[in-house]
């Protein structure tokens, strides 16, 4: 099972827009900080069902109650780096859902489905697999709080077979299905019962998959250069409006994983036919170091989107610096944003998104190498 760690991810590549100097209107909201140790303090994604109940989750799970963030407790997440939860959903202030996996790297990996009942999280009983199965979840929507989609991946190990794993809740239980696998996903988004998207990667490009209510379906997306191509993030708006970001490369001309050029955002468009690239910015790239990636997008109306991700320091030291771009309608700009670790080892990382009104846009990660939680907003928080 691959683990989506921050800095075990191939080195990508950027190029420059707008002055990254200037003022952001995101600032830096305090958040909790559970474990004391690198790596275990990432947030990876966020929900919310109203301005005043927020959630983000990952190594931990963080909630925002208008005033401030409180971490809680989440049974099966430890903050080790055998397990993380990559999903969340929010129904109301009693009612949200998140999934992700436990035993990563340790020979038993598994997915987890928790559930907040107002008070605490509790695991939840998920559908049934056959003994020795590995089943992943990697991302989670919800259409109403009896309708709500997971997806990810099963893997059986005896023979090393990859399936496409979809997961539904239907207010009683949850129900699983498997399909073609295709490659592995990241993102998950509906705008309707009817209109799904998931989106992802395997052996270096991209693809989607759509469900119309009674199937999913492969929907090829393209790819640019002939390196590795990644999708991570997607937004559904309309069937006739649909948002993916991740990044790509050029030709390599070393061996995997290490590529000699930069990789660049990527951003594609569903217009209801079919996908197609839309220009973005980087930074730089001044050298092969400087890599960018986009990792997730969030949408306040078709004309107002924000995507984000983190792009890496010219040197080759790894230092990674948070990267943001909108769409204003008519193109995508890259936008200041604040960094609170800005010394070396740097490592603000942004991973996950959420709207809870028109000037109301928060944005999830961690810095300092998952050592600390970032928790990103337009209004100050």
């Amino acid at each position: 099972m691959r683990v989506r760690n921050s800095l075990a991810l191939p080195c990508l590549l950027l190029s420059v827009g707008a002055p990254l100097s200037a003022q952001s209107i995101f600032q830096v909201v305090p958040s909790p900080n559970i474990h004391p140790t690198p790596f275990q303090n990432g947030l990876q994604a966020a929900a919310a069902s109203s301005s005043t109940d927020i959630w983000a989750v990952g190594q931990s799970a963080i909630h925002y109650d208008g005033t401030q963030w409180t971490a809680f407790p989440v049974p099966g997440i430890n903050g080790d780096n055998t397990s993380y939860l990559t999903s969340v959903v929010d129904l109301s202030p009693t009612n949200a859902w998140a999934g992700g996996l436990v035993g990563v790297d340790v020979g038993s990996t598994n997915q987890i489905l928790v559930h907040w009942d107002g008070t605490k999280w509790s695991v939840y009983p998920g559908p049934k697999f056959p003994a020795g199965d590995e089943p992943s979840i990697w991302g989670m929507t919800a259409i109403s709080a009896d309708n709500i989609w997971a997806v990810g991946n099963l893997l059986n190990p005896s023979n090393g077979a990859l399936y496409a794993l979809f997961e539904h809740w239907n207010g009683t239980s949850w129900t699983a299905q498997t399909g073609p696998f295709y490659g592995f996903f990241e993102g998950l988004s509906a705008d309707s019962a009817n209109d799904i998207w998931a989106v992802g990667y395997n052996n270096d490009v991209t693809f989607s998959e759509h469900y119309d209510g009674s199937t999913w379906s492969l929907v090829r997306t393209p790819n640019v250069g002939t390196g590795p191509n990644i999708l991570q993030g997607v937004v559904a708006l309309a069937p006739d409006n649909v948002w993916a970001v991740g990044s790509s490369t050029a030709l390599s001309k070393a061996p995997p994983p290490y590529y000699d050029v930069p990789t660049k955002t990527l951003i594609e468009h569903y217009d209801g036919t079919s996908w197609s690239v839309v220009a973005s910015p980087n930074v730089g790239p001044y050298t092969q170091y400087e890599s960018n990636r986009l990792l997730g997008i969030a949408a306040v109306s078709p004309s107002d989107l924000w995507a984000f991700g983190s792009y890496f320091a010219p040197s080759g030291s790894l230092d990674q610096i948070t990267l943001l771009m909108k769409w204003d309608g008519t193109s995508w700009n890259m936008q200041p944003c604040p960094n609170p670790t800005t010394s070396s080892p740097q490592s603000n990382i942004l991973w996950g998104g959420v709207v809870t009104g028109p000037g109301d846009v928060w944005i999830v990660g961690d810095s300092q190498a998952g050592q600390q939680t970032l928790v990103l907003n337009t209004s100050g928080g």
